[in-house]
Formats: C-alpha cells, structure tokens, sequence
C-alpha cells in the first residue's frame, strides 16, 4: 500500500525531542485497515518512507528509511529520523513531502 502526501513537521519533547509529521486523516483510513495485517503490536505499523527528493521520489535527492508510525488520538504519526531531518535539513514547522509504503507481513 503506498501513499504520499504533505505535512508540516511537529515537535514531541519528551526526554529527548522526537519529529514527527502527521498522517491526514485520508490516509489513516487506509492504513486503519490494513494495520491488523502488519502491526507487529502496541498499534504501530512498520512503513518505509522516502522524503524529499522530487515529488519524494528516491534517486532525485529523497532519502529512504524505515520506521514505524505511531497511534495517536485516532490518527498516525510518521517518526522522522533524526539522521534523516538532518540530511535534508528538516525543522520543525517545515512543510515535507513523503511517499510511504505500509509493510505488510
């Protein structure tokens, strides 16, 4: 299942400051129903992920990483790695562009 879409980055701090960029309400839908197949428990759900590049495109600047999306108030949140936003020189508040693939079996 691939999806991509936009988002504007958001900071949780906790006992070190993690980045995440939610996933709209669309696209949760879709990953709603297919979450059984590939959680793996506590509700997340392994995707892998290209941002930037051109259009998030892999080969044209992106950068691709695997994670795992977050539950959180009905919705999802897609973890930005740290060594990722820094490479494509990701802030908080930024807008991204993303293509993620949901990780089944």
């Amino acid at each position: 299942m691939r999806f991509e879409f936009g988002g504007c980055v958001v900071e949780w701090r906790g006992p070190a400051p993690y980045y995440f960029v939610p996933v709209p309400e669309e696209e949760c839908e879709e990953v709603r129903a297919v979450a059984g197949m590939a959680s793996y428990g506590w509700g997340v759900v392994p995707v892998e992920v290209t941002l930037g590049g051109v259009d998030g495109v892999d080969g044209e600047g992106g950068v691709v990483f695997e994670t795992s999306l977050f539950p959180k108030d009905g919705g999802y949140l897609l973890p930005l790695k740290s060594a990722v936003r820094k490479a494509q020189g990701v802030e908080v508040g930024d807008e991204v562009r993303v293509v993620m693939r949901v990780r089944v079996g």
